[in-house]
């Protein structure tokens, strides 16, 4: 499969169409069209179910670079991520684990590169007390108790985070979640695939809904980490309104990311701060900061720092799900997947879900994260939703024929789902079902519940 070809990075922007075209190099022909999953985990200790300590997520990160044909970088003199080949392991702020996995033809190469990093991690993880959690919030340590990551762009945007929303710091620190990484052929599949991302998000919520707990109780939130993103940053965060305006183009997301303030630029290996000056790319186009002026890299970097449900880099990158059990975390992919790149599939969906009706789309979004599948949607519930979604993706998935060696198709990651769809309750019910107030038996039913394992 062809990779995609960035232009110069260094390129100054003299020409303001330059930002468009950037987003437009993202698009590729069907049959290269595949698929890359990012996952996030949690990681605790063991004994205690608290957040980790930085410096024993650091020691985490040492043994795996010493045992893998891995590139460490550093930041403030400290390793704070792994590059492979083709794939990379990365810290979020409060210490959480990401895995990066290659941009894959079909979901089973993926499964292969989250199986693998799944048995190096949690090999390594036991020894030195640690756990990891396929859930949306960190269930038990108060916000001011987790360590900062110390990576230098996180001392921007930190403090930056304390004047926009008052949940920025927990985004940060304590939440996990799932995205999904998706192609289109043209401006007018972006568009629609980018519509189809934010109008499936209340359905997202609702079915992933996976973080119940904040601060050690229950949050009255199925997904605390929906209500969380909500109060980050009104700015860059949430849906994106002109997406589904008549006429809406790629220009229209240019449009939209030239007006979010911009948290930094970078020159010469150095952070330079701009959340003082609430300087918008759009301004910084124009003025140029100090001695900088814009070259297509900043704006890279500032298509990174935003984070509506769906969003170009230039890919279409869904980023909605709570971080889930192992034998959940690609049915997420694969209920994606089956949609986007199955159109009818994508536009029966869409029109359920927004139809022309954005005021009820935003109303649904704000109800998921605390009714789940339960929130009602015109004359639907997410709950019915959910079961054509599940069905669409299925008959999507079998359309596109990608086989494992044993002659599975892509289906079989929607098997675990199905239970899920079925009943009507979220992981988040069953959790919170079970959840009794006391210590020691809720650490342990959250590793029954999502400890990921050999």
């Amino acid at each position: 499969m062809s990779t995609l070809i960035k232009p110069d990075l260094q390129q100054p922007l003299t020409d303001p169409g330059l930002l468009t075209d950037f987003l437009r190099r993202g698009a590729r022909p069907p049959e290269e069209w595949g698929v890359g999953a990012e996952t996030e985990k949690l990681v605790i200790e063991t004994a205690t179910g608290e957040a980790a300590s930085w410096s024993r997520v650091g020691k985490l990160l040492e043994v795996l670079a010493a045992e893998g044909d891995w590139q460490r970088v550093h930041d403030n003199g400290q390793l704070i991520a792994l590059l492979g080949e083709y794939s990379s392991v990365t810290l979020e702020p409060g210490g959480q684990i990401e895995l990066s996995g290659r941009f894959c033809p079909d979901i089973h190469c993926c499964e292969g590169d989250f199986i693998a990093h799944i048995s190096n991690i949690v090999r390594v993880a036991a020894p030195l007390g640690l756990t990891f959690l396929g859930l949306g919030v960190q269930p038990f340590t108060p916000l001011e108790k987790i360590d900062w990551l110390p990576k230098a762009r996180y001392g921007i945007m930190g403090p930056y985070m304390e004047r926009t929303g008052d949940m920025g710091q927990r985004m940060m620190k304590q939440s996990a979640g799932l995205q999904v990484n998706l192609d289109f052929k043209d401006e007018e599949d972006a568009l629609f695939k980018l519509r189809l991302g934010q109008a499936l998000a209340p359905l997202l919520y609702a079915l992933f809904a996976n973080s119940p707990l904040l601060d050690g109780r229950p949050s009255g939130f199925l997904s605390t980490r929906g209500e969380i993103w909500q109060r980050t940053d009104p700015d860059r965060c949430g849906l994106v309104p002109s997406l589904f305006e008549p006429g809406a183009d790629l220009q229209t997301y240019t449009e939209y990311a030239l007006d979010v303030p911009m948290y930094f630029i970078v020159r010469d290996g150095r952070y330079i701060d701009l959340t003082g000056e609430r300087f918008s790319f759009r301004r910084f186009l124009a003025e140029g900061f100090s001695d900088a002026t814009a070259t297509l890299g900043d704006w890279d970097l500032h298509l990174s720092t935003l984070f509506p449900e769906a969003r170009l880099r230039p890919q279409v990158e869904v980023r909605t799900a709570d971080s889930l059990p192992q034998h959940l975390t690609l049915s997420v992919t694969a209920l994606l997947k089956g949609l986007f790149y199955h159109r009818d599939a994508g536009e029966h969906l869409l029109k359920l879900m927004w139809g022309g009706d954005l005021e009820r789309l935003q109303q649904s979004y704000r109800d998921s994260w605390r009714l789940g599948l339960k929130t009602r949607h015109g004359r639907h519930s997410l709950h019915d939703i959910a079961r054509e979604a599940l069905a669409a993706a299925r008959e999507g998935l079998r359309q596109q024929q990608r086989l494992n060696h044993r002659g599975s198709d892509e289906t079989c990651y929607l098997d675990d789902l199905e239970p899920l769809v079925a009943s009507g309750e979220t992981l988040a019910d069953q959790l919170l079902a079970r959840w009794s107030g006391d210590r020691t038996r809720d650490l342990a039913l959250l590793k029954e519940h999502c400890a990921f394992h050999l």
